[in-house]
């Protein structure tokens, strides 16, 4: 009871600025759980800590639901190895035990192996556990049963969270009207370690909502803390930019291609259309680029801080430029020869439909001249054109006889509109021994 009621105490915390940076100073050095008996509907406790926690929170629909749908969709798309290092909790957040039963119904006799190889675990949080959800402040003039469904929903993902922070290295968060892509903890694998040594609170793998937001599992304890004390306050992808910040990752850090798509067409909110989709996902994101050390620089007029570098990085950023002229050009020099299999350029963004290149071409050199800051290379080879702002080639190691020590973007005809090279995207040719 004591327990209870100091969840509801911490609940109803106001969300003014003195008593913020109080509370998150006392949370910062807080990794306690909060003392909750779960309830487990199916599975049980895993038998041992795994690389990462896939969480997902569901409640009863008025139209379409789309949880089964998603849970297929994380072990189909996962290899038999990749499925050993992770762990799925699935909790129903919905008070209607009739509603909870029959998907615990539905989800064991369609996962039972998963369930019972201990990779899948279903839980519920009893109502009692909860704060207030009635009468609660009504920010941004949402009306009460709005206030209400993203209250509780804040409190649903705390007690999630709270569940989870002991069973894996890290943490992904979705919805459950999710589909991934294939073997997605791969390419999140291969994500975290390009980032060691480097600090980051949160990667977001979809830049949707609440979907494909990783962390490290000793964070949890901490957020779950923090949507408790602030639950009335906003929505939790709200919150969550504001844990990010408080925890002083100032940038989003964000991954294409996506590695999760909103497939729902219904919300949980009242049944409401939702159609947001996700442009940056790819189905077949195993293939992510490999993209080797390299010095960028281009010639043509950079606006603001949009950097050469950043068209060239597997964060969502890009290169801005200002209308370019025939012949300027972007240009790559690898740390090293390689050899390359595969290459993709993509230009213009969702927004800016015209910043594309409108005219160019992609090509290849050898043979570096100049110092370290003005190096290039004496020849090249042109291995196509642009067309609609984009460029793919691939088997280029079969096209190209020499290792590559350049790439470049060129312009062959002056456009008027500015040039956006969103990203640029090359894989290498593994050797047997490397």
């Amino acid at each position: 009871e004591r327990d209870k009621q100091l969840i509801r105490e911490t609940a109803t915390h106001q969300l003014n600025p003195e008593r913020y940076v109080h509370s998150f100073k006392d949370l910062s050095n807080f990794s306690g759980s909060i003392n909750i008996s779960y309830r487990y509907l199916a599975g049980t406790p895993f038998p041992r800590k795994r690389y990462l926690t896939i969480g997902l929170s569901s409640v009863k629909r008025k139209k379409g639901n789309y949880l089964l749908e998603t849970i297929k969709s994380i072990f189909e798309q996962s290899s038999y190895e990749e499925l050993k290092e992770i762990a799925v909790v699935v909790q129903l957040a919905d008070f209607d035990s009739a509603w909870c039963e029959g998907m615990v119904q539905d989800i064991s006799q369609k996962f039972a192996h998963h369930i019972i190889a201990g990779r899948l675990i279903v839980i519920h949080v009893p109502e009692d556990y909860y704060p207030v959800l009635d009468g609660l402040k009504r920010n941004y003039n949402d009306p009460e049963d709005r206030v209400k469904f993203r209250s509780k929903q804040n409190v649903d993902y705390a007690f999630l969270l709270n569940f989870c922070a002991n069973l894996s290295d890290y943490y992904v968060m979705l919805e459950d009207d999710v589909r991934c892509s294939k073997n997605f903890l791969t390419a999140v694998k291969k994500v975290i370690t390009s980032r060691e040594g480097s600090y980051w609170v949160t990667l977001e793998f979809s830049k949707l909502g609440y979907i494909g937001k990783l962390y490290h599992s000793h964070d949890l304890p901490r957020l779950a803390h923090f949507l408790l004390m602030f639950y009335q306050e906003m929505p939790c992808d709200w919150l969550l930019i504001h844990f990010r910040g408080l925890l002083a990752q100032k940038e989003v850090i964000r991954f294409k291609p996506s590695l999760f798509q909103h497939m729902g067409y219904y919300s949980s909110y009242k049944g409401a259309e939702n159609k947001l989709k996700d442009d940056d996902f790819e189905e077949e994101s195993f293939d992510i680029p490999d993209n080797p050390p390299a010095n960028l620089h281009t010639n043509m007029n950079v606006f603001e801080n949009y950097e050469a570098s950043k068209a060239y990085s597997s964060i969502d950023e890009y290169f801005w430029g200002k209308a370019p002229s025939t012949g300027d050009f972007y240009g790559i020099v690898f740390e090293k020869p390689i050899k390359i299999s595969k290459i993709k350029v993509v230009t213009g963004t969702e927004d800016r439909q015209n910043d594309i290149l409108h005219h160019g071409a992609l090509e290849v050199g050898e043979k570096i001249v100049g110092s370290k800051k003005g190096r290039q290379c004496t020849t090249y080879l042109r291995l196509g054109e642009f067309k609609n702002g984009n460029f793919e080639i691939t088997d280029v190691e079969h096209k190209v006889l020499f290792d590559i020590n350049c790439m470049r973007i060129l312009v062959t005809k002056s456009q008027k509109e500015w040039l956006i090279i969103r990203s640029i995207s090359v894989w290498t040719s593994q050797t047997p021994n490397q």
